[in-house]
Protein backbone atom coordinates (compact mmCIF):
# COMPACT_ATOMS: atom_id res chain seq x y z
CA UNK A 1 0.00 0.00 0.00
CA UNK A 2 2.53 2.21 1.00
CA UNK A 3 4.65 1.63 -2.25
CA UNK A 4 1.11 2.17 -4.38
CA UNK A 5 0.63 5.68 -2.94
CA UNK A 6 3.89 7.00 -2.82
CA UNK A 7 4.10 5.61 -7.05
CA UNK A 8 0.75 7.69 -7.19
CA UNK A 9 2.61 11.14 -6.27
CA UNK A 10 2.18 13.06 -9.65
CA UNK A 11 -1.41 12.59 -9.11
CA UNK A 12 -1.79 13.42 -5.44
CA UNK A 13 0.57 16.64 -7.03
CA UNK A 14 -1.44 17.63 -9.43
CA UNK A 15 -4.87 16.64 -7.80
CA UNK A 16 -3.94 18.87 -4.64
CA UNK A 17 -2.36 21.51 -7.41
CA UNK A 18 -5.81 22.34 -8.42
CA UNK A 19 -7.38 22.61 -5.48
CA UNK A 20 -5.01 24.91 -4.46
CA UNK A 21 -5.70 26.99 -7.23
CA UNK A 22 -9.41 26.67 -6.77
CA UNK A 23 -9.22 27.51 -2.69
CA UNK A 24 -6.04 29.18 -2.05
CA UNK A 25 -6.89 31.22 1.13
CA UNK A 26 -6.29 28.26 3.54
CA UNK A 27 -3.20 26.50 2.30
CA UNK A 28 -1.75 30.41 1.48
CA UNK A 29 -1.40 30.73 5.41
CA UNK A 30 0.64 27.88 5.65
CA UNK A 31 3.62 29.41 4.01
CA UNK A 32 5.58 29.21 7.77
CA UNK A 33 5.44 25.17 7.15
CA UNK A 34 7.28 25.11 4.00
CA UNK A 35 10.47 25.16 5.63
CA UNK A 36 10.27 22.94 8.40
CA UNK A 37 8.37 20.42 5.69
CA UNK A 38 11.10 20.66 3.55
CA UNK A 39 13.69 19.87 6.64
CA UNK A 40 11.33 16.92 7.42
CA UNK A 41 12.53 15.69 4.20
CA UNK A 42 16.23 16.13 3.84
CA UNK A 43 16.76 13.90 7.82
CA UNK A 44 14.30 11.11 5.83
CA UNK A 45 16.66 11.42 3.05
CA UNK A 46 19.80 11.43 5.28
CA UNK A 47 18.61 8.21 6.83
CA UNK A 48 19.01 6.56 2.98
CA UNK A 49 23.23 7.78 3.10
CA UNK A 50 25.92 6.69 5.03
CA UNK A 51 29.21 8.98 5.25
CA UNK A 52 30.83 6.50 2.76
CA UNK A 53 28.19 7.95 -0.33
CA UNK A 54 29.58 11.52 0.72
CA UNK A 55 33.29 10.36 0.59
CA UNK A 56 32.55 8.47 -3.14
CA UNK A 57 30.90 11.96 -4.47
CA UNK A 58 34.03 13.32 -2.67
CA UNK A 59 36.55 11.31 -4.43
CA UNK A 60 34.77 12.38 -7.75
CA UNK A 61 35.20 16.54 -7.94
CA UNK A 62 34.83 16.00 -11.38
CA UNK A 63 31.56 14.83 -11.90
CA UNK A 64 30.54 17.50 -9.78
CA UNK A 65 32.39 20.50 -11.18
CA UNK A 66 30.58 19.25 -15.04
CA UNK A 67 27.23 19.24 -13.10
CA UNK A 68 27.87 22.45 -12.19
CA UNK A 69 29.27 24.04 -15.15
CA UNK A 70 26.07 22.59 -17.07
CA UNK A 71 23.57 24.04 -14.57
CA UNK A 72 25.46 27.91 -15.39
CA UNK A 73 26.27 27.51 -18.61
CA UNK A 74 22.73 25.33 -20.24
CA UNK A 75 19.95 27.37 -18.38
CA UNK A 76 20.76 31.36 -18.44
CA UNK A 77 21.47 30.47 -22.17
CA UNK A 78 18.35 28.95 -22.66
CA UNK A 79 16.52 31.05 -20.90
CA UNK A 80 17.97 34.04 -23.19
CA UNK A 81 17.03 31.64 -26.40
CA UNK A 82 13.43 30.55 -25.59
CA UNK A 83 12.25 34.23 -24.61
CA UNK A 84 13.89 35.30 -28.04
CA UNK A 85 12.02 32.35 -29.47
CA UNK A 86 8.67 33.33 -28.07
CA UNK A 87 9.46 37.51 -28.79
CA UNK A 88 8.62 37.57 -24.69
CA UNK A 89 8.58 41.67 -23.25
CA UNK A 90 12.33 42.38 -22.28
CA UNK A 91 11.24 42.06 -18.38
CA UNK A 92 9.90 38.30 -18.60
CA UNK A 93 13.56 37.39 -20.72
CA UNK A 94 15.21 39.12 -17.46
CA UNK A 95 12.86 36.91 -15.70
CA UNK A 96 14.08 33.72 -17.17
CA UNK A 97 17.63 34.49 -17.46
CA UNK A 98 17.63 35.23 -13.75
CA UNK A 99 16.10 31.94 -13.21
CA UNK A 100 18.78 29.92 -15.18
CA UNK A 101 21.35 32.00 -13.61
CA UNK A 102 20.43 30.70 -9.76
CA UNK A 103 21.97 28.07 -8.48
CA UNK A 104 20.17 24.58 -7.24
CA UNK A 105 17.46 24.43 -5.13
CA UNK A 106 15.95 22.15 -2.41
CA UNK A 107 13.39 20.37 -4.69
CA UNK A 108 16.05 18.73 -6.79
CA UNK A 109 17.77 16.98 -3.76
CA UNK A 110 13.96 16.11 -2.66
CA UNK A 111 13.12 14.43 -6.48
CA UNK A 112 16.41 13.01 -7.04
CA UNK A 113 15.84 10.96 -4.00
CA UNK A 114 12.16 10.23 -5.10
CA UNK A 115 13.69 9.37 -8.22
CA UNK A 116 16.29 7.11 -7.09
CA UNK A 117 18.77 9.26 -7.98
CA UNK A 118 22.25 9.85 -6.59
CA UNK A 119 21.26 11.71 -3.28
CA UNK A 120 24.58 12.48 -2.53
CA UNK A 121 25.62 14.13 -5.75
CA UNK A 122 22.48 15.85 -5.57
CA UNK A 123 23.20 17.60 -2.18
CA UNK A 124 27.19 18.32 -3.38
CA UNK A 125 26.11 20.04 -5.99
CA UNK A 126 23.15 22.10 -5.08
CA UNK A 127 25.91 22.87 -2.03
CA UNK A 128 28.91 23.91 -4.68
CA UNK A 129 26.38 26.00 -7.33
CA UNK A 130 24.66 28.23 -4.20
CA UNK A 131 28.51 28.66 -2.78
CA UNK A 132 29.41 29.60 -6.73
CA UNK A 133 26.37 31.58 -6.92
CA UNK A 134 27.48 34.39 -5.31
CA UNK A 135 29.86 35.66 -7.91
CA UNK A 136 28.04 33.11 -10.78
CA UNK A 137 24.02 34.47 -11.12
CA UNK A 138 25.15 38.34 -11.05
CA UNK A 139 27.86 37.72 -13.63
CA UNK A 140 25.84 35.69 -15.56
CA UNK A 141 22.77 38.55 -15.51
CA UNK A 142 25.01 41.29 -16.08
CA UNK A 143 26.51 38.97 -19.44
CA UNK A 144 23.17 38.31 -21.13
CA UNK A 145 21.11 40.90 -19.80
CA UNK A 146 23.82 44.23 -18.73
CA UNK A 147 21.71 44.03 -15.34
CA UNK A 148 23.59 44.40 -12.43
CA UNK A 149 22.22 42.62 -9.08
CA UNK A 150 23.02 42.02 -5.58
CA UNK A 151 22.71 38.44 -4.55
CA UNK A 152 22.14 37.71 -0.88
CA UNK A 153 25.16 35.98 0.28
CA UNK A 154 24.77 35.35 3.86
CA UNK A 155 21.02 34.73 3.68
CA UNK A 156 21.77 31.95 0.96
CA UNK A 157 24.60 30.36 3.08
CA UNK A 158 22.34 29.88 6.29
CA UNK A 159 19.52 28.32 4.41
CA UNK A 160 21.92 25.77 2.55
CA UNK A 161 23.01 25.16 5.85
CA UNK A 162 19.42 25.10 7.95
CA UNK A 163 17.30 23.17 5.50
CA UNK A 164 19.75 21.35 3.61
CA UNK A 165 22.94 20.17 5.35
CA UNK A 166 21.85 19.57 8.86
CA UNK A 167 19.11 17.90 8.47
CA UNK A 168 20.80 15.69 6.25
CA UNK A 169 23.43 15.44 8.45
CA UNK A 170 21.66 13.78 11.33
CA UNK A 171 19.45 11.70 9.02
CA UNK A 172 23.03 10.31 7.94
CA UNK A 173 24.84 10.00 11.49
CA UNK A 174 21.80 7.94 12.67
CA UNK A 175 21.72 5.43 9.97
CA UNK A 176 24.94 5.16 10.42
CA UNK A 177 24.82 4.47 14.09
CA UNK A 178 21.55 2.47 13.66
CA UNK A 179 21.10 1.07 10.00
CA UNK A 180 19.21 -2.18 10.89
CA UNK A 181 16.58 -0.81 13.32
CA UNK A 182 15.74 2.29 11.34
CA UNK A 183 14.74 0.01 8.14
CA UNK A 184 10.97 0.15 9.23
CA UNK A 185 11.34 4.18 9.48
CA UNK A 186 12.97 4.23 5.83
CA UNK A 187 10.20 2.32 4.36
CA UNK A 188 7.71 4.70 5.27
CA UNK A 189 9.65 8.38 4.88
CA UNK A 190 8.96 7.71 0.69
CA UNK A 191 5.30 8.31 1.76
CA UNK A 192 6.25 10.63 4.04
CA UNK A 193 8.45 12.94 1.56
CA UNK A 194 5.59 12.63 -0.88
CA UNK A 195 2.90 13.94 1.35
CA UNK A 196 5.01 16.44 2.92
CA UNK A 197 6.52 17.62 -1.29
CA UNK A 198 2.80 17.32 -2.39
CA UNK A 199 1.89 20.06 0.73
CA UNK A 200 4.66 22.41 -0.12
CA UNK A 201 3.45 22.29 -4.17
CA UNK A 202 -0.33 23.25 -3.01
CA UNK A 203 1.46 26.35 -0.79
CA UNK A 204 3.29 27.35 -3.37
CA UNK A 205 0.40 27.41 -6.01
CA UNK A 206 -1.98 29.14 -3.46
CA UNK A 207 1.02 31.83 -2.71
CA UNK A 208 1.25 32.34 -6.65
CA UNK A 209 -2.50 32.33 -7.85
CA UNK A 210 -2.98 35.47 -8.80
CA UNK A 211 0.59 35.12 -10.66
CA UNK A 212 -0.85 31.81 -12.43
CA UNK A 213 -4.30 33.41 -13.20
CA UNK A 214 -3.03 36.51 -14.75
CA UNK A 215 0.74 35.20 -16.10
CA UNK A 216 -0.74 33.82 -19.63
CA UNK A 217 -0.27 31.17 -21.48
CA UNK A 218 2.52 32.66 -23.58
CA UNK A 219 4.72 32.90 -20.20
CA UNK A 220 4.12 29.66 -19.19
CA UNK A 221 4.85 28.23 -22.10
CA UNK A 222 8.32 30.08 -21.73
CA UNK A 223 8.79 28.25 -17.90
CA UNK A 224 7.79 24.69 -19.59
CA UNK A 225 10.44 24.59 -22.28
CA UNK A 226 13.33 26.73 -20.14
CA UNK A 227 12.87 23.29 -17.60
CA UNK A 228 12.21 20.79 -20.23
CA UNK A 229 14.89 21.80 -21.97
CA UNK A 230 17.09 22.16 -19.46
CA UNK A 231 16.25 18.46 -18.13
CA UNK A 232 17.03 17.10 -21.18
CA UNK A 233 19.94 19.12 -22.03
CA UNK A 234 21.73 18.28 -18.69
CA UNK A 235 20.79 14.29 -18.89
CA UNK A 236 21.89 14.48 -22.60
CA UNK A 237 24.77 16.37 -21.25
CA UNK A 238 25.69 14.07 -18.18
CA UNK A 239 25.43 10.93 -20.87
CA UNK A 240 27.90 12.47 -23.34
CA UNK A 241 29.92 12.79 -20.66
CA UNK A 242 29.87 8.64 -20.16
CA UNK A 243 28.03 9.35 -16.48
CA UNK A 244 25.87 6.67 -14.92
CA UNK A 245 22.58 6.30 -15.59
CA UNK A 246 21.69 7.31 -12.03
CA UNK A 247 24.57 11.08 -12.12
CA UNK A 248 22.71 11.49 -15.39
CA UNK A 249 19.47 11.24 -13.68
CA UNK A 250 20.82 13.67 -11.29
CA UNK A 251 22.39 15.82 -13.58
CA UNK A 252 19.38 16.13 -15.44
CA UNK A 253 17.22 17.25 -12.07
CA UNK A 254 19.72 19.42 -10.86
CA UNK A 255 20.33 21.09 -14.45
CA UNK A 256 16.28 21.71 -15.31
CA UNK A 257 15.40 22.81 -11.63
CA UNK A 258 16.50 25.80 -10.39
CA UNK A 259 16.00 27.71 -7.17
CA UNK A 260 13.38 29.62 -8.07
CA UNK A 261 12.58 31.50 -4.88
CA UNK A 262 15.55 33.05 -4.73
CA UNK A 263 15.09 34.27 -8.36
CA UNK A 264 11.74 35.64 -7.11
CA UNK A 265 13.33 37.76 -4.35
CA UNK A 266 15.94 38.96 -6.92
CA UNK A 267 13.64 39.70 -9.50
CA UNK A 268 10.96 41.97 -6.36
CA UNK A 269 14.34 43.73 -5.25
CA UNK A 270 16.37 44.73 -8.09
CA UNK A 271 13.79 45.00 -11.21
CA UNK A 272 10.28 44.60 -11.12
CA UNK A 273 7.07 42.46 -10.33
CA UNK A 274 7.06 41.30 -13.72
CA UNK A 275 10.53 40.06 -13.85
CA UNK A 276 9.50 38.06 -10.87
CA UNK A 277 7.22 36.30 -12.94
CA UNK A 278 9.07 33.56 -14.68
CA UNK A 279 10.56 32.40 -11.44
CA UNK A 280 7.06 32.15 -9.55
CA UNK A 281 5.60 29.99 -12.35
CA UNK A 282 8.65 28.14 -12.42
CA UNK A 283 8.76 27.38 -9.19
CA UNK A 284 5.59 25.64 -9.10
CA UNK A 285 5.69 24.06 -13.05
CA UNK A 286 9.41 22.55 -12.24
CA UNK A 287 7.53 20.61 -8.84
CA UNK A 288 5.03 19.12 -11.10
CA UNK A 289 7.48 18.35 -14.06
CA UNK A 290 9.86 17.20 -11.68
CA UNK A 291 7.75 14.53 -9.37
CA UNK A 292 6.03 13.71 -12.68
CA UNK A 293 9.86 12.85 -14.01
CA UNK A 294 10.21 10.91 -10.81
CA UNK A 295 7.65 8.95 -11.02
CA UNK A 296 8.75 7.65 -14.10
CA UNK A 297 12.62 6.87 -13.22
CA UNK A 298 11.36 5.29 -9.57
CA UNK A 299 9.60 2.78 -11.43
CA UNK A 300 12.85 2.14 -13.67
CA UNK A 301 15.87 0.62 -12.15
CA UNK A 302 18.89 2.59 -13.59
CA UNK A 303 20.47 -0.73 -15.25
CA UNK A 304 17.51 -0.82 -16.87
CA UNK A 305 17.68 2.12 -19.00
CA UNK A 306 20.38 2.05 -22.24
CA UNK A 307 24.07 2.41 -21.41
CA UNK A 308 24.53 5.05 -25.25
Amino acid sequence: MIQTLTRLFPLWALLFSAFAFAFPDGLATLSWAIVPLLMLIMFGMGMTLTWADFADVGKRPAVIGAGVALQFLIMPLVGLLVGALLRLPPEWVLGLVLVGACPGGTASNVICYLARADVALSIAMTSVSTLLAVVATPLLVWLYQGQAIDVPVASMLGSLVKIILLPVAAGTFLNSLFSARLGPVRNVFPLVSVVAIVLVIGVIVALNRERIATGGLLVMLAVVLHNLLGLGLGYGGARLLRLDVARARTLAIEVGMQNSGLAVALAVKHFSAGAALPGALFSVWHNLSGSLLAWYWRRRNPGDEPRG
